[in-house]
């Protein structure tokens, strides 16, 4: 099978990108599968229809690879692409849309209010901040709306905090989050096919809080897989990270980030559609724990991508690709 990895690309989180497409082509090659290696730019499209693989394995982060771009281009060309589909990718990359539709689900989220760069230069939205900490209370945490990786996420643990961390969020992304911070167990419930894998705990060194370089370092942050909860927690821990799934509307694989408040109540942070297959990565880890080795775990998620396509397919949601000439 012909298999197209999709990498690389312009975000922030390239190197990121290209780290999880590395150990992904190395696997996929080791199961025999001939391997179409695209770092994604311009002729992206162009080497597609050329090359006519048989399913595409999304291994991009961050805008213009888990918002939903390249995954309508494939659908357009009708190649079937590993990871959620189209809605599900707007909806998890937009942290404020996502935190609406928890909500709306009835799922735990932190608090949080959101403005744009619009409302703060032009309508005057920096006059309601005492507004907004007084509805929120401190510490906050104020991040892009649009960003992974802890990339422009800041930490202010009072009033004269938030302007810096504001100017820090708005230069990665037009669309700021203020957000209550809720201390506890900071945990992430990978999913394969709907069903959550082993718990991953996360315990990064309090300076690395939110630091990006942190989550990729090795030794840089300590995860415990499973982590150490009781046999309840963990279980309504995955419960709640599969309901946040559904509600996202996701499919073929993903990941939820969780707080295990002070009440044992689990607070959804947000969801990631792509998770990173970095060798510091969450998934690949709660994979292993689950008993999956790495070639085991794409060989899942390429398959996962095939049926999902032969299902819509099937139900008339899309029309086959057009046959190609040898």
């Amino acid at each position: 099978m012909k298999v197209a990895v999709l990498k690389g690309g312009r975000s922030l989180e390239r190197q990121v990108s290209l780290r999880s497409a590395a150990r992904v082509e190395d696997a996929l090659g080791s199961l025999g599968h001939v391997v179409l290696s695209l770092d994604v730019g311009a002729d992206l499209v162009r080497r597609l229809k050329h090359e006519a693989p048989d399913v595409a394995f999304i291994a991009l982060h961050g805008p213009g690879g888990e918002d939903g771009t390249p995954q309508e281009l494939l659908e357009i060309l009708g190649i079937p692409y590993t990871g959620p589909g189209v809605a599900a990718c707007i909806q998890c990359m937009d942290k404020v849309q996502t935190k609406h539709l928890l909500r709306a689900a009835g799922i735990p989220t932190p608090d949080w209010v959101a403005f744009n760069s619009t409302a703060f230069r032009e309508l005057g939205a920096a006059d309601a901040l005492t507004d907004i900490e007084a509805r929120l209370g401190f510490p906050l945490v104020v991040k892009p709306a649009a960003q992974g990786s802890a990339l422009g996420v800041g930490f202010a643990a009072s009033g004269d905090d938030v302007p810096e961390a504001l100017v820090a969020a708005f230069s990665y992304d037009d669309r700021v989050l203020l957000e209550r911070h809720i201390e506890g167990s900071e945990l992430a419930v990978s999913l394969l096919g709907s069903e959550p894998l082993p718990v991953v705990e996360v315990r990064p060194k309090e300076e690395d809080l939110f630091n990006y370089e942190a989550r990729y370092e090795i030794g840089r942050t300590e995860y415990l897989c499973p982590a150490d909860l009781t046999a309840e927690q963990a279980g309504e821990v995955q419960e709640v990270a599969r309901a946040t799934y559904d509600a996202l509307s996701c499919t073929g694989f993903a990941r939820v980030d969780l707080i295990l408040d002070g009440d044992s109540t689990p607070q959804v942070l947000e969801a990631n559609a792509i998770p990173g297959l970095t060798d510091t990565s969450l998934l690949p880890m709660a994979a292993e724990a689950a008993g999956l080795e790495f070639e085991q775990l794409v060989e899942r998620i390429v398959r996962l991508a095939l049926a999902r396509a032969s299902d819509e397919v099937a139900g008339g949601t899309v029309q086959p690709a057009a046959p190609t000439e040898p």
